[in-house]
């Protein structure tokens, strides 16, 4: 069956680490105390997960933005802030994952139990017995806790159906999955035209979603070409479950019996397994009967019997999920950006960017003289120096790292 794309916007944030603490042991046994302020804990992490059993990106449609839990902060006597918890985020296997604004691919998640790492957790902040040193037995500074990452992401969806409704023209097909469709979604309403089946997403209250495509009507010798038979029959090729619809009051008084003896005989002319395929048998417009069948019959005017035949078919369909092969789902990481990369953004202003610059900076007290030491200290260690004379920066011009800034003053 060709699909049909369904996207969504979704706005992705990893969990804030916790800050550091900063502490110093005080006991009465003990003369000279050192720090012992503990390790902020990391922010969780946000994954996207390929689920067989989700089917849409409804859930998306309303509420498109999706966060981790924040890391809490260390406290005293070297005790750890535990870290936030990941939020698993569910999507549709064959969901494609790109970049909003750049448009690039960022993920294929293909396999049920695929996960791609969509926004990391921001690093928790060492505490201040993190940063004792031979020259410094008792540092008054600690890190703060980094910013979980951000972005916003476009989710595509190549739909397949669960349930391909196949029946003759004018056999309520349309009626009822208008009937039956939880939500107005842009793919429950889209104009298709007469050549593509309208598509409903059919959700339940546990979360159970499933895709159902209201196939264009068949006619007699579809198989073989006639009106716009393998057009139409395409779109049931992959389709999990079929629900044969047989109308009740036919106006050329074709019988029950006859029709679904002739749309049998083209599913099974145009593919022959797809008589093998799970379907359900119901009769349509109860409520215009004029004759009845030994089976399930529905009313999409009335609503009579839609519940048990929606109820039958998620049956159907969860059944034929389980019976899939479960492919060895894959873990997607985005590799970590390493070193530090200067850019100048104007005249007298460069940018150094790199986690490990931003987090030399990223202290709770940069007032204090030995707090500004460390990171003259350690900014020096990762090369920014020298990665901003080769970009061209001079005495006097004002160098940004996160949100810290100073004037430059090369090295003689």
């Amino acid at each position: 069956m060709a699909g049909f794309v369904d996207e969504s916007g979704l706005n992705v944030r990893g969990g804030d680490g916790g800050a550091g603490c900063v502490s110093m042991l005080r006991e009465a046994h003990v003369a000279l105390g050192g720090p012992d302020g503990g390790d902020g804990g990391k922010g969780g992490d946000v994954w996207l997960v390929a689920d067989r059993n989700v089917a849409s990106l409804l859930a998306f449609r309303d509420h498109p933005h999706r966060r981790a839990e924040d890391g809490t902060h260390g406290s005293s006597r070297t005790k750890h802030g535990h870290r936030g918890k990941d939020h698993l985020v569910t999507v549709p296997i064959g969901t494609t994952v790109r970049d909003l604004y750049s448009g690039e691919v960022l993920a294929d998640l293909t396999n049920d139990g695929d996960r791609w790492l969509a926004a990391a957790g921001g690093r928790g902040g060492r505490g201040n017995a993190r940063f004792m040193s031979r020259r410094n037995k008792a540092p008054k500074f600690a890190e703060q806790g980094e910013h979980g990452e951000e972005r916003w992401l476009k989710l595509e969806l190549r739909l397949i159906a669960d349930v391909a409704l196949v029946g003759f023209p004018n056999a309520g097909k349309s009626t009822l999955i208008s009937r039956i469709s939880a939500a107005k979604p842009k793919i429950a309403d889209y104009p298709f035209t007469t050549l593509e089946p309208h598509l409903g997403v059919v959700r339940f209250d546990d979360g159970f979603e499933m895709i159902v495509a209201d196939i264009p009507g068949l006619i007699e010798g579809a198989s073989e070409g006639r009106g716009l038979g393998h057009q139409f029959l395409r779109h049931v090729e992959r389709a999990r479950v079929l629900l044969v619809m047989l109308d009740l009051a036919a106006v050329d008084g074709t019988s029950p019996a006859e029709q679904e003896k002739i749309l049998l005989h083209e599913l099974g002319a145009y593919r022959p397994e797809l008589l093998d395929r799970p379907r359900l048998v119901i009769g349509s417009k109860l409520d215009m009967a004029e004759d009845l069948i030994d089976g399930p019959m529905v009313s999409a005017v009335t609503g009579e019997g839609v519940r048990a035949v929606v109820g039958e078919l998620a049956r159907l369909v969860a059944e034929t999920r389980a019976a899939e092969p479960v492919g060895e789902g894959f873990v997607l990481h985005r590799p970590e950006p390493l070193g530090v990369r200067v850019e100048q953004e104007s005249e007298g202003f460069f940018r150094v960017h790199g986690r490990d610059a931003e987090r030399a900076v990223a202290l709770n007290d940069l007032t204090s003289s030995e707090a500004l030491a460390y990171i003259d200290h350690r900014l020096k260690q990762l090369g920014v120096d020298k990665a901003l004379r080769r970009a061209g920066a001079r005495e006097g011009d004002v160098i940004l790292i996160d949100d810290f800034s100073f004037d430059y003053e090369p090295d003689e």
